[in-house]
């Protein structure tokens, strides 16, 4: 791991001015987005939000006028205000219709959203994440496209490679950098390409995780025995943040994901961590 530890630093020295993407104190709404999964998410969301303010203000309305004739007519035997609601046919046609209209109006964009959600594009790169108690391990499968596109055509060929990713801890920090934050920096981030179609395989080794990355739209659970799949696609080069989203034991509020995006420009020879843990993977194959 000393190749790991030398290679470290250099790779994420140029790096610091990248834009970082986490909660902020006191927010009450979404992350930015950067990936076209969570920006219709978010637009979804908006619309949705349209509909369910006139329901309610519709519903509010009907309420305090129920309440308001009731309390009008209450001494009397008769309520000859209420007569045009008791069996009338074209009322209750137009409640039960415009509900579903509304329901039809909805669903359209909802599939379309859920299509895109488990659509699985044809990927240029994979890496597999692994759930631990209370860490993440990621593998760079090999044969990736864009592997081979950063290699060129060289005749290295680079079998996959993992490492893990834990939390660090809070004496480990230093504020001065943007991207260090508390309960969410790693000591090793993920690094992907930007603007490329990424495949994520999603397993777990011992109890059930969930890798989730808010401003990425993604949110998988890890379970043991099984292998999920999504597609991520990230629009911009920064440091992006996520946590466990599944109950995972007394430590799950301290395993953080952290993500590097990187412009293939940025990418040195070749990527994963850098270049130091494929520089380390092709070391132990030439031994």
């Amino acid at each position: 791991m000393s190749l790991v530890t030398n290679f470290f630093g250099k790779i994420y020295s140029g790096n610091e001015n990248l834009h970082v993407n986490v909660a902020q104190n006191w927010q009450y709404g979404f992350q930015r987005p950067y990936s076209p999964i969570m920006e219709g998410i978010i637009s979804f969301h908006d619309d949705l939000l349209i509909f369910i303010t006139f329901i309610m203000a519709f519903v509010m309305y009907i309420l305090y006028a129920c309440i308001n004739l009731y309390r009008r007519d209450k001494q009397k035997t008769a309520y000859p205000l209420f007569g045009g609601f008791v069996h009338n046919p074209t009322l209750e046609i137009i409640w039960t219709i415009v509900p579903a209209l509304i329901l039809v109006n909805l669903a359209i964009p909802s599939f379309s959203l859920l299509y895109s959600v488990d659509e699985v594009l044809e990927p240029s790169f994979t890496f597999k994440v692994v759930g631990h108690q209370w860490y993440w391990s990621y593998e760079i499968m090999g044969g990736n496209e864009f592997l081979e596109t950063v290699l060129g055509d060289s005749d290295i060929e680079v079998e996959g490679t993992s490492f893990d990713s834990y939390m660090l801890a809070e004496e480990d920090l230093d504020f001065k950098k943007k991207h260090h934050t508390r309960l969410l920096t790693v000591d090793n981030h993920l690094p992907l390409p930007v603007k490329e179609n990424i495949r994520v395989l999603v397993t777990s080794a011992d109890v059930i995780h969930s890798w989730a990355i808010p401003s990425l739209g993604v949110k998988l659970d890890a379970c043991p025995g099984r292998l999920n799949q999504t597609s991520l696609f990230i629009e911009r080069a920064g440091y992006y943040y996520g946590q466990c989203s599944e109950i995972c034991g007394v430590n799950h509020g301290f395993m953080p994901i952290g993500i590097l995006g990187l412009a293939t420009s940025g990418w040195k020879l070749p990527l994963s961590l850098g270049e130091a843990l494929f520089l380390s993977a092709l070391r132990d194959d030439r031994e």
